[in-house]
């Protein structure tokens, strides 16, 4: 994941989801997932900036839970929010 300060005023996601030969079906859950995660507990304590978030491979077997620890973990290294 990258993040750079814009311009907007507001936080903004870019998401990335490559095939690695998962179905379509599979491919819009991850991203549904990605984005709930994104809406309910990154964007409220983000700063106004661009983040671009690329999925593994691991990420589609990936419980939701998981994919949430995972990504709250990142943003306290990163941001260090609590």
């Amino acid at each position: 994941m990258i993040w750079t300060d814009n311009l907007v005023g507001h936080p903004r996601m870019g998401l990335i989801v490559p095939k690695f030969q998962s179905s379509a079906v599979a491919r819009n859950r991850l991203r549904r997932r990605l984005r709930e995660i994104w809406r309910r507990d990154i964007q409220p304590h983000q700063p106004a900036a661009d983040l671009v978030m690329r999925a593994r491979r691991e990420a589609y077997t990936a419980d939701f839970s998981q994919l949430r620890r995972q990504l709250l973990d990142w943003r306290r290294l990163a941001l260090g929010a609590g």
